[in-house]
């Protein structure tokens, strides 16, 4: 047990990426300095997606390359297919996000293919990425815990397709994602515990990300902790939910979840009074439909507590 965690946060993606309205992109690139202000290290910035059916992801480019991001910082930016991945090497991003879903029937929603050739595919991103300077790949793991057309997911077919990826023989972060929401601690904690048991090593990270549709973000992630999980994904002030899985809200609230750390001695390196600011940033776009807890309680109560 360490008693320091990385948080992600995903609003710019995960979260404006179901806002109707066109946020600006002097908006988005104020929201990610924003929270690159408030100690966030980690930021997933965009998306390299079909703007005919994502549209809000159209300035990622933009996004990335005019935020002011100090060195040590990450932007990173989700991609469901090769062609994505290499628009976006094309344009310098070089932190990629690489998704699959674990059930056939999400994938073939969301990236309109069978899992067998999302995994074909990021096979043939790694041999083409060797030689790219400053390559890093997290592989988010979709419907992981629970998928909105079948239920819950069995374990054997997430570690299957984990063994897959991990037979590339490239270092890599695996993303566990609770992309319904519909998780329960105990079964977030046990299979976070599988896979680091059967796959762990020093060439593997482990990222939890977590939706707060049931109320049970934080607690999953608390969980998700005790399993060995040392980063997660968030989003300032609840904003999310996967526009392919019916009825998923939110992601859990980054500012809960710093609230939450802290208060239990566990250093996130954030400070909270400067994320609540940017929360309420996020929380101000027109149409975002916002979650959360800390955000809605006195401030003076909230930092007391910090």
């Amino acid at each position: 047990m360490t008693d320091t965690v990385e948080i992600c946060d995903v609003a710019p993606r995960d979260g404006f990426q179901v806002v109707k309205t066109w946020i600006p992109t002097e908006t988005k690139i104020t929201v990610v300095e924003a929270l690159i202000g408030a100690g966030v290290k980690r930021i997933e910035t965009g998306a390299f997606v079909s703007p005919k059916h994502v549209p809000q992801m159209s300035d990622t480019v933009e996004v990335h390359q005019k935020a002011n991001v100090p060195d040590d910082v990450r932007l990173s930016a989700l991609v469901p297919n090769l062609r994505g991945a290499l628009d976006a090497l094309a344009n310098g991003v070089t932190d990629i996000v690489y998704v699959y879903s674990v059930s056939e029937s999400h994938n073939k929603s969301n990236v309109r293919r069978p899992v067998a050739a999302s995994i074909a595919e990021l096979g043939d991103l790694i041999e083409q990425s060797k030689d790219v300077e400053g390559f890093k790949l997290r592989v988010n793991l979709a419907t992981v815990f629970d998928c909105p057309f079948e239920g819950r997911v069995a374990e054997d077919d997430v570690m299957r397709g984990m063994e897959q990826v991990i037979g590339f023989g490239v270092p890599l972060e695996f993303g566990l994602c609770d992309t319904t929401g519909r998780a329960i601690p105990d079964h977030v904690a046990g299979v976070c515990e599988a896979a680091i048991t059967r796959f762990g090593s020093d060439d593997i990270g482990w990222a939890y990300h977590g939706h707060d549709t049931f109320g049970l973000g934080v607690a999953n992630a608390l969980y998700a902790y005790q399993a060995g999980i040392r980063v997660f994904d968030s989003a300032a002030a609840g904003l999310g939910g996967c526009p392919f899985a019916p009825g998923a809200t939110g992601n859990t609230a980054t500012e809960d979840l710093v609230f939450t750390f802290e208060n239990m001695g566990i250093d996130t390196g954030i400070d909270l009074a400067k994320l609540l600011d940017a929360a309420e940033m996020v929380a101000g776009i027109p149409d975002a439909d916002t979650g959360g807890h800390i955000r809605v309680v006195p401030r003076e109560r909230a930092l007391a507590a910090a």
